[in-house]
């Protein structure tokens, strides 16, 4: 009863402010009347600001979620990748949701530095400047020079952020089961997963040593890249509060300005990332998936450089060539080919029609393709089929969805770096070279050699597992006839999580996909 209670006055302060910037649309779409609203508003005494009257939904929610605090705001930016979930101009609008926040003080920073490494911070590093070169939700950035003399960048959480993130996902989580109750429709939409993943997401970017762990592993994969690099991390000077990173020493890609005075190469630049970002997702199946301008440094040799690994994607090899096919298509114009993987790998159910589908992603993609070449957006083209998939009994795919934000990100790096040139075209030779190399006749032979060999690997332990069963079964006095050891190898093989695990999972579901459906 009392967390019931506690959570309905979170949820009056969360009202409150949505009303405050107009923001109460996402109630009006879990069928409250707007009549209803109103009077509560009036009720909790609530006043509209006049100055959110003009601006667009989306910026409005934009606006509540980020006076709701940092739990909110990261809710805002997850959202701007589910287009499916809150439709395409809201997920634009959250996707210019910044968490930029005034730091917190220098010497709660260094305290924190100091509990978390046991050193006092003296004597982990010569010099540590006490105002941040960058405050965000979750953490902010000193700068400061190890006692042999190297640059890095310290990557300090805010104090009591962890309590502030529990409370709120504490209350997703209980009103997600309402939801999952109340708006079935919602499951093709996978919004438990998705959310599940947000949850996921927020509680790594509180432990700073799995954003180390991505920036190390992806500095790994691009070992022998002599034109991208990620910064090497201290892990000496790293731990669950502290981050410690080479400092890198570049010109933001933004500064279209410095990088032309720097005598970049601003065409090369950009067919750099259109590399990188294939390598990333098609190579190794990795991808860093916060690629905005504020994360991407290019020094004066040309060489591409990122920051801020928080928030990573992955991809499993069935799904980046999914991914390949379908991109494919869509570059040559082969509808039928894009429906037909679809169906093929399960995202479009097969007793839907191929024709009509193709006929779909024609009507999709002939309107984009069909712009200038530096117009041309992949990225919306796969936000615009995404958003038709409902037609289709599609389920949402979250890790394309994820993937789809992150090219619109790159999109318009690419695009502000040099308008004249399309990202895509420049990687399509290297997707066609990667899917002669791993989606060929000898591929998938290779493919099938290593199923097999994965199979046989796990056959001891299967056999191992039935042998304890039966062995179980046998002490117990269970009488085993061919009937019954059938069951037991189908037992085995099919093993799936009983349905009080599935109930967990359903009351994973954030309020905030409540709100915005």
């Amino acid at each position: 009863m009392l967390p019931a209670l506690r959570h309905l006055r979170r949820i009056a302060g969360v009202f409150r402010t949505l009303a405050r910037h107009d923001a109460l649309f996402p109630f009006q779409r879990l069928g409250i009347p707007r009549t209803g609203l109103r009077l509560l508003a009036v009720l909790l005494f609530v006043r509209r600001a006049k100055s959110v009257a003009a601006l667009p939904e989306g910026r409005r929610l934009a606006a509540a979620l980020t006076d709701l605090g940092p739990a909110f705001i990261k809710l805002g930016q997850a959202l701007s990748v589910r287009p499916d979930l809150v439709g395409d101009e809201i997920a634009d609008e959250l996707t210019s949701l910044q968490d930029d926040l005034p730091p917190f003080d220098s010497a709660a920073a260094r305290a924190v530095v100091a509990a978390e490494l046991g050193k006092p911070v003296a004597d982990l590093f010569s010099t540590f400047d006490d105002i941040p070169v960058a405050a965000a939700s979750i953490a902010q950035v000193h700068r400061a020079v190890t006692p042999s003399g190297e640059a890095v960048a310290v990557k300090v959480l805010r104090p009591g952020i962890e309590a502030a993130f529990a409370r709120d996902l504490e209350l997703a989580r209980w009103a997600a089961g309402l939801i999952e109750r109340h708006r079935p429709e919602l499951r093709r939409l996978r919004p438990v997963e998705a959310v599940e993943t947000i949850v996921r997401s927020v509680e790594m970017e509180m432990d700073l040593r799995f954003e180390a762990a991505a920036a190390d592993e992806l500095r790994q994969n691009f070992a022998d890249e002599q034109a991208f690099s990620v910064p090497a991390v201290d892990w000496l000077r790293t731990g669950r509060r502290v981050m410690t990173i080479q400092w890198i020493e570049a010109i933001p890609v933004h500064d279209i300005g410095a990088l032309r005075r720097a005598g970049i190469d601003l065409e090369a630049t950009v067919a750099n990332i259109a590399k990188v970002f294939f390598l990333q997702v098609f190579r190794d199946g990795f991808f860093h998936a916060d690629l905005h301008p504020g994360n991407i440094f290019i020094d004066r040799d040309g060489v591409v450089h990122a920051v801020d690994f928080g928030i990573m994607g992955r991809l499993d090899r069935r799904t980046r060539q999914f991914l390949a096919e379908m991109l494919h298509g869509f570059l040559t114009r082969d509808y039928r080919r894009v429906a037909d993987v679809h169906i093929r790998a399960g995202y479009v159910p097969a007793d839907q029609s191929a024709d009509e589908f193709a006929q779909a992603a024609r009507s999709i993609a002939e309107p984009i393709l069909g712009l200038p070449l530096g117009d041309i957006s992949l990225a919306r083209l796969l936000a615009q089929l995404f958003a038709v998939t409902d037609r289709f009994n599609m389920p949402a795919q979250p890790q394309l969805l994820l993937l789809q934000k992150t090219m619109l990100i790159a999109e318009g790096v690419g695009r502000k770096l040099y308008p004249h040139v399309n990202m895509w075209e420049l990687a399509r030779p290297l997707i066609e070279d990667w899917m002669r190399e791993h989606m060929g006749a000898e591929a998938r032979i290779r493919e099938g050699i290593e199923d097999v060999l994965d199979g046989l690997e796990r056959l001891p332990r299967a056999i191992a597992g039935m042998e304890e069963t039966i062995g179980a079964a046998t002490r117990t006095g269970l009488r085993l006839d061919a009937a019954s050891l059938q069951s037991l190898a189908r037992a085995q093989r099919d093993a799936r999580p009983s349905w009080p695990v599935w109930a967990a999972i359903a009351a994973a579901v954030l309020i905030g996909a409540a709100l915005l459906d």
